[in-house]
C-alpha cells in the first residue's frame, strides 16, 4: 500500500479513462501492475516536474511507468490520436454535455504560447517576437476554456501556420465550428481563406488597439486562463521533452487531469 500524494486523483475519477488506457496492452501476459498507480506516478512527475528516475519508490518502477506512458502517448497506427488525446476528447465532450451544450463547439478561440526549451530538447526554434528559443503550443478552446485542439510546433512557426495545423489535425473534432476568435497576430486574408477552406468558419479578430482605454480583450481571457491552468504543472513551465509529441501528450494529460478532478 503506497502513500497518497497531492497529485493523485481518486480511483472513482480514474474509472472513466481506464478502458481506454487498458486498450494499449500488446501482450497476453497477465498484468501484475495496477494501472491506477502507474497513472498517478505520471501525474506526480507532471505536477512536480521531477525526472523519471526520481519518481518515489512506492510507485511502480520508473521504467515501467515510462513504458506505459509511451504506449499511451504514441499515435495509433501512425495517424489516429494517442490514447491520452482520445481520453481528453471524451472528457471534454462529457463536460460539455453536463453543461447542457453540444459535444462539439460552434465557437472557437485560438491562441499560441511560446515556451523555452531545456538542453535535452531535440526540436527547437526561435520566436523573434517573444525572444524565446523553444517550442510553441497552439490551442483551440471553447467559451469555457475546454481544449478541442492542441498542436505543438517549434517556436519559429508563426501563429497563423500553427493554428491552421491545429485545425487540419483536429478537423473531425472542429466540424461544428462556425466562428473563430483570434487576436491581431492572426490577421490577414490568407489565414481567413485557409480557415474557411478547412473549417468553413468565419474569423473574428479582437484587436487591443481598437480599445480606447485599458481593458481585457473580450473573450480572449478565456484562452489565457486555459494556458494558466496547465502552467500549474511544473513539468510544463519549460519544455523538458526531447520530442514534440511528448510535449503534446503532457499538455493533453494536464487538461485531462483537470477535467477528471471535476467529475
Amino acid at each position: 500500500m503506497r502513500q497518497t500524494y497531492p497529485s493523485d486523483i481518486s480511483r472513482k475519477q480514474f474509472e472513466p479513462i481506464l478502458p481506454i488506457l487498458e486498450s494499449a496492452r500488446k501482450t497476453t501476459k497477465p498484468r501484475t501492475i495496477d494501472l491506477y498507480d502507474v497513472f498517478c506516478a505520471v501525474l506526480y512527475l507532471l505536477k512536480s516536474g521531477c525526472q523519471w528516475r526520481m519518481i518515489p519508490k512506492d510507485f511502480p518502477k520508473w521504467r515501467t511507468v515510462y513504458s506505459y506512458f509511451q504506449q499511451w502517448s504514441e499515435l495509433r497506427y501512425g495517424e489516429e490520436p494517442s490514447l491520452l488525446e482520445q481520453a481528453l476528447k471524451n472528457q471534454v465532450a462529457e463536460e460539455r454535455a453536463k453543461q447542457g451544450r453540444q459535444k462539439r463547439t460552434s465557437f472557437a478561440i485560438v491562441d499560441a504560447q511560446s515556451v523555452k526549451n531545456t538542453a535535452y530538447a531535440l526540436n527547437k526554434g526561435y520566436d523573434a517576437g517573444k525572444k524565446v528559443s523553444g517550442i510553441k503550443r497552439h490551442i483551440v478552446v471553447d467559451t469555457q476554456g475546454l481544449p478541442h485542439a492542441i498542436t505543438i510546433t517549434t517556436a519559429d512557426v508563426n501563429d497563423r501556420t500553427g493554428a491552421l495545423k491545429a485545425f487540419e489535425d483536429n478537423r473531425p473534432y472542429l466540424s461544428k465550428v462556425e466562428s473563430v476568435l483570434v487576436d491581431g497576430g492572426y490577421t490577414g486574408q490568407p489565414f481567413a481563406n485557409a480557415n474557411d477552406e478547412i473549417l468553413g468558419a468565419t474569423v473574428q479578430v479582437a484587436k487591443r488597439s481598437e480599445l480606447h482605454t485599458f481593458a481585457v480583450i473580450p473573450k480572449r481571457w478565456v484562452v489565457e486562463r486555459s494556458f494558466a491552468w496547465i502552467e500549474n504543472c511544473r513539468r510544463l513551465w519549460k519544455n523538458t521533452e526531447r520530442k514534440l509529441n511528448t510535449s503534446l501528450q503532457f499538455a493533453n494529460l494536464a487538461f485531462l487531469v483537470l477535467l477528471l478532478r471535476r467529475s
